[in-house]
């Protein structure tokens, strides 16, 4: 009662959770004034009740439970108990402030604490009520019904759930002076999720109610207990829970005011604060916490609530599945719709079947790993990522793969405990080797032989001569899209074979460069320069080519560069411009060029594997917006031809300086004329399936026109927001179901809502024993935060080229006008093919995946620019206009000052 301690009761009269707080009292911590009502109490108003309630054989359980809460809510304190009570309030609050009123369940008198709230061995959170700025008149009926809540139906139901009887529950209450916060939070010293060691902090504007009953908008900071460093994610906040109003009782949720929506709720060092916070109550206790609390205007922090942290048994333990995007993101960025990843997945599982039958693993094993190929990529929030765990148990059925495993964990971004602990014998990979050797004899021909495959097929269903594909019926579309597909399925597993003996390749090299010639990696780029262009060279100069053209005839390149618009958007004006050279307006020889361009490159674009967006197959006119910046730099394919030159001549000549033996030279000469022919292989291959995405696309369009023509679908474009087998299956009649336009609407708003949030982590571990979609929010992060090095610079792979210093320009959308990128330095996470236009139109380029053999490092080199690939933190670190120095050589990236007389902005 007022002015005796929580704790000189014991926990077997207050419950834990008072007990605790008095301790925290105790110790110093910034806990409001409270008292108790001990459970002595709530049993004599429950004997009380004795002849008004049924006997307990006599009914069930949970139905004596109810008549319990029933009559307990109705026994309001009354006599010597009530003028206790509203003392301890005058004394706590004063006659016109107010309270809160809480209860507790506490330990069985037998000494069985299964049934006590916040417990260390069963934290029952949440199954008692608490009342919120109750006031000295609405003190006596709050405790009544403080009481009547440990039958509620909720705490009867755990209670059945863990063995307990629900009718032996006992409740003391706590009253507690009412802290007017103005921002609230719940504090975790390990992250609830998975366990592990780091602070979480969920907090809100307004009073606690508001985060733990999730009714407020509520910002998340993670707390390293190591370093301090504070991550946050931020929303915009638009409820919280604040004060009743004018004859108004208990809280209610109130728009946050418009100048506090979008900051967020703590700052870096207040979260700080809270997390110390919390891990002094964990140190008080012995065990990890959960703690409540709230901040008053004047900035005091008042501890209100602590508890054992829930977490579930043998959790570190429990067995994990590992995802990671560090790769595919370069072919499949940002969120997908449903369209572009059930494409995707049917590419991998249909090609990476083919290359481990190439590669000599037996049928009845593929059969047996049939699942795995089949859950090779996985849709999280809507992006697509590799479910490593299959990859490595995939990969890991060829012997030889232990001999690229650190080569393609790197270029998977594949770290720690993400790693695999399987392993070959020596002696096993040693007896591998011949086979390994004999396909790799045939492997240059079986190339050829793909890439001629793969050529006819492309003149006979996209040529000059060919019959237009709008000219097919939809059945005919099926059938040219099956049989495509049924081929890829037995060829494909060709150019990914190639990419096993690259990384076998580049093993080897990079490891004589190191022994013979005292280098590293930085070398390797620039002697990969040269020798025959591959497919996705010759379409950036092919660009070019183009570009040198149209530059040649004046009005074209008025119009291209063209400041005044006429009224018109610039997607207007461009279509403009591109139907005066398409028509010939500007040169019959200019128009065939075009025409020409369109036929061979027209399906390689920003996104080109992603079947929602369109391609210069569709949009003729976005080859103007790639043609632009190139007309206004003055870029020719000579100057392009010489940069390459430049840098193979610049790198054999450093050979020649650290490796002055001849032969060894000769040695790795052969080496990396190899590697160079695998590179390009390896690009044409790139080439390949940016056009077999590009047919799947133009298929999948003409029928949703169909769709939507029949009146199944609104707009054809809405097939971006179903399955393949779904587009077909109209047509086939094989779809379960008729409601495209329901399922593509649905979709559609979940696509939209992925796309809102912030992405998941880029290497995760989440729980294998739940479902993919529900494990999710029990992910956890993998592999270190990367960081800028004491002095500030980043360092990545150097990919080529020498050093250039200039303004940076951040690009995380590219859909942006190429021209923004003229003479800039790009920063990105990572690029595909579609993004020549941007890369061409740089004077450098920076991102924060890739290896040596990714697009990115290859393009940087043929291109004769500055790269730098695996930059881990370049598009936090670097902001976008900032002045930056990147050697291409070393991979570094430092961060400048404006050089005198520089332009702002």
């Amino acid at each position: 009662m007022s002015g005796v301690p929580a704790g000189s009761m014991g926990t077997g009269e207050v419950g834990h959770k008072f007990a605790r707080l008095d301790t925290l009292r105790d110790a110093g911590f910034p806990v409001p004034k409270f008292f108790c009502v001990p459970a002595a109490e709530f049993d004599r108003a429950l004997d009380g009740l004795s002849g008004a309630l049924p006997p307990r054989p006599a009914v069930p359980a949970a139905q004596w439970c109810g008549f319990a809460a029933s009559a307990l809510a109705a026994a309001v304190p009354d006599g010597p108990l009530a003028a206790r009570l509203l003392a301890g309030f005058d004394e706590l609050a004063g006659a016109d402030g107010t309270v809160a009123v809480r209860a507790c369940i506490v330990p069985n008198p037998d000494g069985a604490d299964g049934a006590a709230e916040d417990s260390a061995e069963d934290p029952f959170a949440g199954l008692s009520d608490s009342f919120l700025y109750v006031r000295r008149d609405g003190l006596l009926e709050a405790v009544a019904r403080c009481w009547a809540s440990a039958f509620k139906p909720e705490a009867v139901h755990y209670r059945e759930f863990r063995g307990i009887d629900p009718a032996a529950a006992r409740v003391a209450v706590g009253v507690q002076r009412m802290v007017p916060g103005t921002r609230s939070f719940v504090a975790f010293t390990r992250d609830p999720r998975d366990g592990a060691h780091r602070h979480v902090i969920a907090a809100a504007h307004g009073i606690g109610e508001g985060v733990v009953q999730e009714k407020a908008d509520v910002d998340h900071f993670f707390v390293d207990p190591e370093t301090g460093r504070v991550d946050a994610e931020v929303v915009a906040k638009h409820r919280m829970v604040g004060p009743p109003g004018d004859g108004e009782d208990g809280p209610r949720t109130v728009p946050v005011p418009g100048d506090l929506r979008t900051a967020p709720v703590l700052t870096g060092e207040r979260a700080r604060e809270i997390a110390g916070l919390a891990a002094r109550v964990e140190r008080l206790f012995g065990c990890p916490q959960d703690i409540e609390g709230t901040i008053t205007p004047d900035g005091a922090v008042h501890l209100v609530q602590a508890r054992p942290l829930a977490a579930p048994a043998d959790q570190e333990r429990a067995p994990r599945v590992h995802w990671g995007n560090h790769n595919i993101t370069e072919s499949f960025p940002g969120v997908s719709g449903a369209l572009t990843y059930s494409q995707a997945r049917a590419f991998y599982q249909l090609a990476f079947t083919d290359l481990y039958r190439r590669m000599g693993v037996p049928a009845r094993r593929l059969r047996a790993r049939g699942h795995r190929l089949a859950r090779m990529v996985g849709l999280l929030d809507g992006r697509a990522y590799y479910r490593l765990d299959d990859w490595q148990e995939l990969h890991g059925q060829l012997p030889v793969f232990d001999l690229i495993r650190a080569g393609w964990e790197e270029g998977m971004g594949i770290t720690g405990e993400a790693r695999a602990d399987r392993r070959w014998s020596r002696a096993r990979v040693a007896a591998a080797l011949p086979a390994l050797a004999w396909r790799a004899a045939g492997h240059r021909r079986a190339t050829v032989r793909f890439l001629r495959w793969w050529d006819a097929l492309m003149a006979d269903v996209r040529g000059p001569a060919s019959r237009p594909l709008a000219e097919y019926s939809p059945d005919e579309l099926i059938t040219l899209y099956r049989w495509v597909w049924a081929e890829v399925s037995v060829r494909w597993g060709v150019t990914l074979a190639n990419g096993v003996y690259g990384l076998l390749l580049m093993r080897a090299a990079t490891a004589l460069l190191r022994r013979w010639a005292g280098a590293g990696p930085e070398l390797l780029p620039g002697l990969l320069c040269g020798g025959p262009e591959n497919r996705s060279l010759a379409a950036a100069r092919a660009a070019l080519a183009l570009a040198e053209r149209a530059a040649e005839v004046p009005a074209l390149k008025a119009a291209m560069l063209a400041d005044d618009l006429g009224g018109r958007t610039d997607e207007e004006h461009l279509r403009a411009v591109w139907d005066d050279v398409a028509e010939g307006r500007h040169g019959a020889f200019l128009a065939t060029s075009a025409r020409a361009y369109l036929c061979r490159y027209g399906d390689r674009a920003v996104h080109d594997l992603k079947l929602d967006e369109p391609t210069p197959r569709q949009r003729p006119w976005m080859t103007a917006a790639v043609l632009r910046p190139l007309v206004r730099q003055g870029a020719t394919v000579a100057a392009n031809r010489e940069a390459e030159a430049r840098a193979a001549a610049d790198a054999r000549r450093r050979l020649r300086e650290s490796c002055p033996g001849p032969a060894r030279r000769v040695v790795l000469r052969v080496l990396l004329g190899m590697m160079r022919w695998s590179v390009r292989a390896r690009e044409d291959a790139r080439f390949c399936r940016t056009q077999l995405f590009g047919l799947s696309r133009e298929v999948m369009w003409r029928l949703g026109g169909e769709l939507a023509a029949a009146g199944l679908l609104d707009d054809p474009l809405d097939v971006a927001d179903l399955t393949v087998e779904e587009v077909i299956g109209a047509f086939d009649g094989t779809l379960p179901g008729a409601d495209l336009r329901g399922l593509a609407a649905l979709r559609r708003a979940e696509r939209v809502r992925n796309q809102a949030v912030p992405p998941p982590p880029a290497l995760l571990s989440a729980p294998a024993t739940r479902p993919a979609a529900a494990a999710l929010p029990h992910a956890r992060p993998l592999g270190p935060e990367p960081d800028a090095g004491e002095d500030g610079t980043l360092r990545g792979l150097g990919s080529g080229g020498g050093t250039v210093r200039g303004r940076a320009k951040v690009v995380l959308d590219p859909r942006v006008p190429p021209g923004d990128c003229a003479g800039r330095i790009l920063v990105a996470r990572e690029t595909d093919p579609g993004w020549l236009a941007l890369m061409i139109a740089a004077s450098g380029l920076v991102v924060e995946r890739g290896t040596l053999l990714s697009h990115t490092a290859v393009t940087g080199r043929l291109l004769g620019v500055p790269t730098a690939v695996a930059v881990g933190g370049a598009v936090a670190h670097i902001p976008d206009g900032a002045w930056i120095e990147l050697d291409g050589r070393s991979g570094t990236v430092r961060i400048l000052g404006a050089p005198a007389g520089a332009a702002a902005g």
